[in-house]
């Protein structure tokens, strides 16, 4: 009898426990659905955001197609006006159609000034319109570079119209020849020679270049001009960035071409770099490889061009 008992009760506690993990069991199903359902909510809800995602990407794709096509023709449209502008300016220095008074001449360099500050200007936005658009060209060849300081020198010497400023060229003796773009490098260090000799009024502009490691060249333009406050240094290579001193008021941009040299520089395989102290002068220089390797997925077209002398 006692036997019977034991065994009623221990059916009836394996019972209790089989309704409880059907229960248990019943209720971790009812999650897990509860589960799927959110998850496929989400899903859905991702899906949803990266079409929503992939639609800004597109609009803003065009938006900056239309951004740099508004600035190239803008730009090609305003070239020409611009050149007949600095034209005339010159006829009438050059006392081509009769004498001229000292207020005259003074007012019409002016023009002639203004209107070749407005063609730097037009000529960076085109460039940096080129850039984003991936439509400009990299055309390596081999130089050496005697010869670009020989061309630099001869661009700016008669530029030089300060007396107490002296633009110094260091000869680069022993330095290799190098197959990259030489007309973007010299782009680059047109435009920092040419803000050293703009905020610069007395002491030097001192131009250089050294050699990097073993596949790099570094180029320097150092000057004793009015320096640049550490905290404006990381934002002088952003777009229509602008430095805020007396100098800088006088000698008024659109703050592109600092922008435009690190965007050359990049597109050469290298990087642009600024030291400066207010007071003491800034030192600019720009460090590209000796030897310029097309990337893999290149941004923009690269022509090659002089390669057969490769040694």
């Amino acid at each position: 009898m006692e036997a019977d008992d034991r065994s009623r009760e221990e059916v009836e506690r394996l019972r209790e426990e089989r309704d409880a993990m059907q229960l248990e069991l019943s209720q971790r199903v009812e999650q897990i659905e509860s589960l799927s359902r959110e998850l496929a909510e989400t899903n859905s809800g991702v899906v949803a955001l990266y079409a929503e995602l992939d639609d800004k990407a597109a609009q803003l794709r065009e938006v900056s197609d239309l951004k740099s096509r508004f600035l190239s023709y803008m730009s090609h449209e305003f070239r020409t006006p611009l050149g007949s502008i600095r034209s005339i300016a010159r006829i009438l220095l050059d006392r081509l159609d009769g004498p001229l008074t000292s207020e005259q001449v003074k007012q019409v360099s002016f023009i002639q000034s203004a209107a070749g500050e407005l063609t730097e200007m037009v000529n960076d936005l085109l460039d940096l319109a080129k850039i984003e658009a991936g439509r400009i060209s990299i055309s390596p060849a081999w130089f050496e570079m005697v010869d670009l300081f020989a061309a630099l020198r001869g661009m700016f010497k008669p530029l030089l119209v300060n007396p107490e400023v002296a633009l110094v060229f260091e000869e680069p003796v022993g330095l290799p020849r190098a197959f990259t773009d030489d007309k973007k490098l010299s782009q680059i260090l047109r435009n920092f020679i040419s803000n050293a000799l703009k905020f610069t009024q007395k002491g030097e502009v001192r131009v250089a270049a050294r050699t990097c490691g073993a596949d790099r060249i570094r180029f320097s333009v150092a000057d004793t001009g009015v320096g640049i406050p550490y905290e404006q240094l990381e934002s002088i290579f952003e777009d229509f960035v602008q430095i805020d001193t007396p100098l800088q008021r006088r000698f008024r941009g659109a703050g592109l071409g600092l922008a435009l040299c690190k965007r050359l520089a990049e597109l050469l395989g290298g990087r642009v770099e600024v030291e400066s102290e207010v007071g003491r002068g800034s030192l600019f220089s720009v460090t590209i490889p000796i030897h310029f390797t097309p990337p893999a997925t290149p941004a923009v077209e690269v022509t090659l061009v002089g390669t057969k002398d490769v040694k």
